[in-house]
């Protein structure tokens, strides 16, 4: 069986895209295989890995990549996790179904925090939102995307 290659497509690949990658590994790696780029590369975000490793997944082995470093990976589904990254998807990712599931963002929301337990708490409810939608939703999308096969 072929796993289906889903690319997760965010702004800066620091953070969403990130955490959606890690959840599809951990959760669907019998089906998907997942990458994660951006529209700009602004490095992994800590706050985003210490969330992760607190639900046990390790995503310090994942790199904040620009998209265009994928043009050669023949993608099958693409999920934009932010509205920008929706509105400015790449011409080259047209082959793929491309479908978006915005989730709000962590680090935006935590600039208004008073305590770093508070910002960390944006990072785990939009975590919670991603691992939802990665067990709920995306093996619909996977079933619903030409190029699998069963």
């Amino acid at each position: 069986m072929s796993r289906t290659k889903v690319l997760f497509l965010c702004t800066g690949n620091s953070c969403r895209s990130q955490m959606a990658e890690g959840w599809a590994r951990h959760l669907l790696s019998d089906r998907v295989e997942p990458y994660s780029a951006g529209i700009e590369a602004h490095g992994m975000n800590p706050n985003a890995i210490q969330v992760m490793q607190e639900a046990g997944v390790d995503i310090t082995g994942q790199s904040s990549k620009l998209v265009s470093s994928l043009q050669d990976v023949p993608l099958d589904l693409v999920i934009t996790v932010c509205g920008h990254a929706d509105e400015n998807c790449p011409p080259f990712l047209g082959k793929a179904r491309v479908v978006h599931v915005g989730f709000d963002d962590p680090p935006k929301l935590a600039k208004e925090a008073k305590s770093e337990e508070e910002a960390l708490d944006h990072y785990r409810r939009v975590r919670d939102e991603i691992r939802t939608f990665i067990s709920d939703q995306l093996p619909e999308l996977l079933d619903a995307t030409p190029g699998e096969t069963h």
